[in-house]
């Protein structure tokens, strides 16, 4: 079967190209791909090629099929799983493999599998790994999104804090206690943000900085302060551009004793080490954004380390529970990624947005790979000239601005196929 699929050959070497994938062997399954959100992680990849640790050394000569954040449709399954899984049915993929001890993923370093593409060969270590989890929501782009919110939950389930003389450690944020979301109101703060409001633990303060007033204002639409009230939550907005001392007004905002969990959410010395200062007793920063910069670092507070027992974490990345946990949260109701997605577009629109992405505002950048369609923002679809980007807009702007099931239903109906 011919694919066409956006393909990782080096730096800054994406290429757009169709080509014939293997017949499956007895231990795999071939798919089609529906959605696949673009990650900052495919930036960092094509900005680093074989340099990166995921992508392989060969990649100019053996290149890979980029995009991790997919959902799509089974079409043909191996023998070794054909009581597992069927034609038809919808699946989301966790690429965080930790195959044998190795980084490799799907969308940094297979050949035959990876988001942007129009068909994909599934490798036995996805199946032999439990990675390829069944998804019965309607909205495909969900099941694309349940990738980096499971990243999300990862982090949150990483935290971990202890008591005095007692050398153990209790995971996760602390149940009602003090938490600062840092430089958190881009698209995986959004979902940060959900999470703490909607997940199964709940702090009593949530405070989400950023040094973006319009980004903070959607957020703000969107994750309002008198529903988070109703989940139990003191929920604060602050622009920390706007204070000459953000450090001692973060600090006063819970009475100067510090916050439990601190996440710091851009790879930016001065957010680490406010991150840093804003800690109470026995308080975890999680560093959440992955550097491009291999020699980043940033000053800590070894002081409170000795003597208030501060402690740092990160995480790359969820596992397939994390991913579980994800999907179940958005089949109960309980947490709505739409507010990540800004941006829609085609298989075409792959790699000007993956080389442009960090120069592109919004949150999300969402593809669908069956179709031809530049990258739009959605905000900009009800007045455009072109019909099928009018009625997005109007179906879009029925449901508060954010992108549904009927958008996306309409779109695949609707909009040019990519030529195969």
């Amino acid at each position: 079967m011919k694919t066409k699929a956006v393909r990782l050959y080096g730096k800054d070497d994406l290429r757009l190209e169709e080509f014939e994938l293997p017949a499956i062997a007895e231990d795999e399954i071939l798919a089609r791909i529906v959605s696949d959100s673009i990650c900052m992680s495919s930036y960092k990849a094509a900005q680093q090629g074989a340099a990166h640790k995921r992508v392989p050394d060969d990649v100019a000569d053996n290149p890979v099929i980029i995009g991790h954040e997919f959902c799509g449709v089974i079409v043909e399954v191996g023998a070794k799983w054909q009581d597992q899984y069927k034609p038809g049915d919808r699946f989301a993929i966790q690429p965080n493999l930790n195959y044998q001890g190795t980084l490799y993923s799907p969308g940094y370093s297979f050949a035959y599998i990876g988001g942007s593409a129009t068909h994909i060969v599934i490798p036995h270590q996805v199946m032999e790994l439990g990675c390829l989890l069944p998804y019965r929501g309607e909205a495909f782009f969900h099941g694309s999104l349940a990738e980096p919110m499971s990243c999300i939950v990862g982090a949150y389930h990483a935290q971990y804090h202890t008591e005095a003389g007692v050398y153990q450690h209790k995971m996760g944020i602390v149940p009602g206690g003090r938490l600062a979301l840092l430089a958190c109101a881009g698209p995986m703060g959004l979902g940060a943000i959900d999470y703490a409001l909607h997940g199964d633990i709940q702090p009593s303060l949530l405070v989400v900085t950023d040094v973006d007033e319009a980004r903070l204002s959607r957020a703000q639409s969107i994750f309002t302060i008198e529903d988070a009230k109703k989940q139990g939550v003191e929920l604060l907005y602050v622009n920390t551009a706007l204070h000459e001392d953000p450090v001692a007004y973060l600090r006063g905002l819970t009475g100067g004793a510090g916050f439990d969990d601190v996440f710091a959410y851009a790879p930016i010395r001065q957010v680490v080490e406010q991150a840093d200062a804003i800690l109470g007793r026995d308080g975890c920063l999680n560093f959440f954004a992955g550097p491009t910069d291999t020699g980043f670092s940033a000053m800590m507070n070894f002081y409170n380390v000795h003597y208030g027992a501060t402690h740092i974490v990160g995480t790359s990345g969820g596992n397939t529970d994390d991913l579980i946990e994800s999907i179940h949260l958005m089949e109960e109701g309980r947490i709505n990624l739409a507010a990540m997605v800004t941006h829609i577009g085609g298989l075409d629109a792959v790699i000007d947005t993956t080389l442009r992405l960090p120069k592109i505002p919004g949150g999300k950048k969402l593809i669908y790979t069956g179709i031809r369609m530049p990258l739009t923002a959605i905000g900009d679809m009800a007045a455009s000239e072109e019909p099928l980007l009018q009625r997005l807009g109007e179906i879009v702007d029925a449901n508060g601005g954010l992108w549904c099931v009927q958008a996306e239903q309409y779109l695949l109906d609707n909009a040019q196929p990519i030529e195969l």
